[in-house]
C-alpha cells in the first residue's frame, strides 16, 4: 500500500506542475513511513518541500497555495499531530469555497496516517475521522486495499474540494495483486463497495477495520453457517448511502465496526442512518463494534482496545437469531 501511495504522488506531480507535497520529513526522508521516498530527488525541493514542526502553519500555508491555484498535498506526520492545524481546517480550508461562493476552490489533499495496530504511543494510533466527518465541507476518504489507495489519492488529488486522505497505518505493509504500471480503475470517492457478498448480516467498515471483518466472515461461515455480507465504505464523506441501505435491506441485520471511540463515533451515525432507512426490514437492532471510549491505550494493551474478529463475532451473535428461529417454525416473531 505505502508503495501504491508513493506511486499515486508520483503520477500526480509528473502530470500536473501545479501539484506541491509538503510536510515534517517528507523531503530528504521520505516520510516518516517512507510514502513520499524519493520524491524530492526526481522532482526537487520546490516541489517536495520539507517543513518546520508547525501543523497550523503547514496548513495556513496550504489555504494560501490553493487560493493562488496550486494542488498543495500536505502530510500530517502522524493522525493526533494534526490537532494543531484544525484552526486552519475548520475556520478556513472546509468554508473557503462556501465563502467566496465558489470563487476559491480548496484543491488541498491532507494526508493522515492513522489508526493503531503498531505499538504506537500516545499521539501516534488515534483514530479521529469523526472530528473531520463532523465539519461541513471536507471529504473524507480511506483506502483499504492496495488498488484503493492509488486510485483514491488519485481521485482525492484531483478534486476541487478539500479532502482529508485517512490513510490506515498499519495496512501500508498489506500486499495485492497490483500493477504500478497498469493501476486497475477504482470506483470515485463517494462509493462503497460490497467487498464479500452474503446474506445473513451486513458487516459496514472502512480502513483498518475491512481484513478483520472479512476474516470474521469467513470465521462465521465456516463455523456457525453465518452467510456476512462486508461493505468498505471507503469513503465517509460522501457517504454512499444507497450501496449500504442496499445491502441492509437484503441482509435485515448489521454490525459497524471501526476503531473509532463508540459513544458519539462514526457509527452513531451510521447506525443512525441504516435504522432510518431501513426499520421495516430490520430483523435486530443495528449494533456496533468500537475502540473504547478512552484515550489511546500503551502500546502493550491496545491489542484489548481494537476491534478483533472475536468481538465481531460477538456482536453478530447478539443479532435476534432466534426470532428467525421462531419464524422458521411458524411462531410469532
Amino acid at each position: 500500500m505505502a508503495q501504491a501511495l508513493n506511486r499515486a504522488l508520483r503520477d500526480a506531480l509528473a502530470e500536473d506542475a501545479d501539484v506541491h507535497i509538503f510536510g515534517e520529513d517528507v523531503g530528504a526522508l521520505g516520510g516518516v513511513f517512507r510514502v513520499t521516498d524519493g520524491l524530492a530527488a526526481e522532482f526537487g525541493e520546490k516541489r517536495v518541500t520539507d517543513t518546520p514542526l508547525a501543523e497550523a502553519g503547514i496548513l495556513g500555508t496550504a489555504v494560501g497555495m490553493a487560493m493562488y491555484g496550486l494542488r498543495p498535498v500536505v502530510e500530517m506526520q502522524f493522525d493526533a499531530f494534526a490537532y494543531p492545524g484544525f484552526e486552519q481546517l475548520i475556520s478556513h480550508i472546509s468554508r473557503m469555497r462556501n465563502r467566496t461562493r465558489g470563487a476559491l476552490p480548496m484543491p488541498i489533499t491532507v494526508r493522515v496516517p492513522y489508526g493503531g495496530g503498531i505499538g504506537g504511543v500516545e499521539h501516534h494510533s488515534d483514530s479521529s475521522e469523526a472530528y473531520y466527518m463532523a465539519t461541513p465541507g471536507l471529504h473524507v476518504v480511506t483506502p483499504a486495499t492496495v488498488a484503493d489507495a492509488y486510485g483514491l489519492l488519485r481521485h482525492s488529488i484531483a478534486s476541487d474540494d478539500p479532502v482529508i486522505f485517512l490513510e490506515p497505518k498499519r495496512l501500508y505493509w498489506g500486499k495485492d495483486d497490483w500493477s504500478a504500471d497498469r493501476p486497475e480503475a477504482v470506483p470515485e470517492v463517494g462509493r462503497a463497495l460490497v467487498r464479500r457478498p452474503g446474506t445473513s448480516a451486513t458487516l459496514i467498515t472502512y480502513g483498518p477495520s475491512l481484513p478483520v471483518c472479512l476474516e470474521a466472515a469467513e470465521a462465521a461461515a465456516r463455523d456457525e453457517g453465518w452467510d456476512l455480507e462486508v461493505v468498505d465504505l471507503r469513503s465517509l464523506v460522501p457517504f454512499d448511502e444507497e450501496t449500504v441501505v442496499a445491502s441492509v435491506r437484503r441482509t435485515g441485520r448489521a454490525v459497524v465496526v471501526h476503531e473509532s471511540t463508540g459513544f458519539a463515533g462514526p457509527g452513531a451515525e451510521l447506525a443512525a442512518r441504516v435504522s432510518e432507512r431501513c426499520f421495516h426490514h430490520l430483523e435486530a437492532p443495528v449494533l456496533r463494534v468500537s475502540g473504547f471510549d478512552i484515550p489511546y491505550p500503551p502500546p502493550m494493551l491496545e491489542r484489548h482496545h481494537l476491534p478483533d474478529v472475536d468481538r465481531v463475532l460477538d456482536a453478530v451473535s447478539r443479532l435476534q437469531w432466534e426470532s428467525e428461529w421462531r419464524s422458521d417454525r411458524g411462531e410469532v416473531r
